[in-house]
């Protein structure tokens, strides 16, 4: 008859070598350890991984700003990973602290909140970020803003004067250049752009080719065009 008390395999010879002195290797034993072990170790190096690195992350605005440096004159200086830059815009001066990094179209948004410059495709490609620097249509999405340091520039808000609506804007009004209105300011700023160009042919092919570089999504180029050519007969040479 089966003994029923019998120990389970092994454990006989476990116990014998236990009273002898001998210590028996355990798979199943030193499987358990080794994977408390990793678990372990895991977690620890996860988070000594990630507090460091999260805590580098920054970003241009963030509302935590480092302290500001001193100048000898007692003026604050700008804050640390900042430039000081002066820009005329719209005809107005601003002084303005700015990432190295920062491309002038945000900071025309984000610090001067004038949104009327828009940000398209940000790879300058659809042309809803155009705005003069210098008299020079340019994409503002490409341009660093530190590169413009004392430049003048217009964007879309500074084509009216003393409250009348620039020629060009009242062209597009008329003829119904617009659709969804996004691409509209860069569409009006490369068309001043190229009505004050006397390079720019005056024919309707070459205003098309100048212009290509917009992007109008919602297909409005042919009143566009007839925009432009209008708004030609009203301008005054530059």
């Amino acid at each position: 008859m089966a003994d029923d008390n019998r120990n389970p395999p092994g454990q006989d010879a476990r116990e014998k070598n236990s009273r002898s002195g001998v210590e028996i290797h355990d798979p199943d034993n030193a499987s358990r350890s080794r994977r408390a072990f990793l678990k372990a170790v895991g977690a620890t190096g996860l988070a000594a991984a990630a507090v460091p690195a999260w805590g580098r992350v920054g970003y241009v605005n963030d509302d935590k700003e480092e302290p500001a440096a001193q100048r000898p004159d007692g003026e604050a200086g700008p804050t640390a990973g900042q430039q000081r830059i002066t820009l005329k815009v719209n005809g107005k001066p601003h002084t303005l602290d700015v990432a190295a990094n920062m491309v002038l179209l945000d900071v025309l948004r984000h610090q001067l909140d004038l949104t009327g410059t828009k940000k398209g495709c940000d790879h300058g490609q659809c042309g809803a970020c155009t705005i003069h620097v210098n008299g020079q249509a340019i994409n503002s999405c490409l341009s660093l803003a530190i590169a413009h340091d004392g430049d003048e520039i217009t964007t879309v808000e500074g084509l009216e004067r003393d409250g009348q609506m620039h020629p060009i804007q009242q062209a597009f009004l008329e003829h119904d250049a617009y659709q969804c209105g996004y691409c509209t300011s860069g569409q009006m700023m490369t068309a001043v752009a190229i009505l004050n160009d006397p390079s720019v042919g005056k024919d309707d092919l070459s205003v098309r080719e100048a212009m290509s570089g917009n992007i109008c999504r919602c297909g409005a180029y042919k009143n566009i065009l007839s925009a432009i050519q209008s708004a030609r007969k009203q301008m005054k040479p530059a």
